[in-house]
């Protein structure tokens, strides 16, 4: 346990600072650790910060105290700690604005494989939904490295039970800490995931399941798919929750269509209807939309993991810029990469300098 992951830990606890302002705070004073020895006038500059929010980063030593016992019962039980920062973090969740500054994850994950696909549905799964997973399942095995889901009733556990019997890793995203599994019904699957895939949750252990954590983990499952598929779903609930944030997050949205007037093909049939997704027939659609047809091309000058003898925030700068695929300002830059922009240019100097990256009119940028 390192000082610094420490307050990592401690700034994602504090009551009332959520991870977009938590963002903020670190790319103005650089590191967690930095943001609670801050004096009150540099924390009140931090846009959103009142004196409230300011007085709950002044005295940590009670977020530290508990920062330590979880960071100490997570050892014991396996549980690795990511912060957002780290090459271990899950970079599609990087690249989204209100992703948690710390996940934890519990088994033998790849938290940043090739292509992931999501799979979402309601809890009271038809047979004809149980069936149509199933297949989607079995028909993925060949295209994606990993099943994502959270773990609930009907589609989400039979994603993950497919999964398991394809041999395909697959991904619980949990709305509790990773010491408790909800619905403890699933509990023995869930010890299955562990060895082909695996559980994460942006909640500490000895956290319990609350309907009020659920929609948030949701935006965890879109963020981390390339592709989400809905099954079933009614017009309200957690699936089309997911559907929505995975649309507003830029990444294809896909949906099984129902029969009329049944519940469970209302939410389905909705986002077809306002263009929120693609519809979904045979696994081809997803297959063609992503162009996991193709046969890979690797341009060798371009691809991020070349960058490796960069520093940690280098290799974000040049990841970023290659996700994007084309120019992007200087702001944008800061934005994204969360740092800040005095030192954001003098990164990109050394990194033209170097010749990673070059300089455009206008303050834009663009991988060489």
């Amino acid at each position: 346990m390192t000082e610094e992951k420490r307050y990592q830990v401690a700034l994602s606890l504090v009551s009332g600072i959520g991870p977009v302002l938590a963002k903020q705070l670190i790319n103005h004073l650089e590191t967690p650790k930095a943001v609670f020895q801050a004096t009150k006038g540099k924390v009140a500059k931090v846009n959103g910060m009142g004196k409230k929010l300011t007085a709950l980063l002044s005295n940590p030593e009670q977020l530290l105290r508990e920062a330590d016992e979880i960071l100490e019962r997570s050892a014991k039980a396996n549980i690795k700690v990511h912060y957002y920062k780290e090459n271990d973090f899950p970079e599609r969740l990087r690249l989204i604005q209100d992703a948690p500054i710390i996940l934890y994850s519990k088994g033998e994950v790849d938290l940043n494989p090739k292509k992931t696909l999501g799979i979402v549905g309601t809890r009271r799964a038809t047979r004809y939904g149980l069936q149509q997973t199933e297949e989607l399942v079995r028909q993925a095995k060949n295209h994606v490295d990993v099943v994502i889901s959270g773990l609930a009733y009907g589609i989400d556990v039979k994603s993950h039970q497919e999964a398991i019997n394809q041999n395909l890793p697959t991904i619980g995203v949990l709305a509790c800490g990773l010491d408790h599994v909800y619905p403890t019904q699933h509990r023995q699957i869930a010890e299955k995931m562990l060895a082909q895939g695996g559980l994460v949750s942006e909640y500490p252990i000895g956290t319990k399941a609350d309907a009020r954590l659920f929609p948030a983990r949701n935006r965890i499952i879109a963020g981390l798919s390339d592709a989400l598929v809905v099954v079933e779903a009614a017009r309200k609930g957690g699936a089309l929750i997911s559907a929505n944030l995975a649309h507003s997050y830029d990444k294809s949205v896909f949906a099984l269509p129902g029969e009329l007037g049944k519940t469970y093909s209302e939410g389905c049939n909705f986002l077809i209807r306002n263009l929120k997704a693609s519809i979904y027939t045979a696994f081809r659609d997803i297959v063609e939309a992503m162009n996991w047809d193709l046969p890979e091309k690797r341009d060798l000058k371009n691809s991020p993991e070349l960058f490796n003898a960069l520093s940690l925030e280098e290799q974000r700068i040049i990841h970023v810029l290659y996700k994007n695929g084309q120019k992007m300002h200087l702001d944008e830059l800061s934005w994204q990469c969360e740092i800040p922009l005095n030192k954001m240019a003098n990164m990109l100097l050394q990194l033209e300098f170097s010749g990673h990256v070059r300089q455009l009119p206008g303050k834009a940028y663009e991988i060489c």
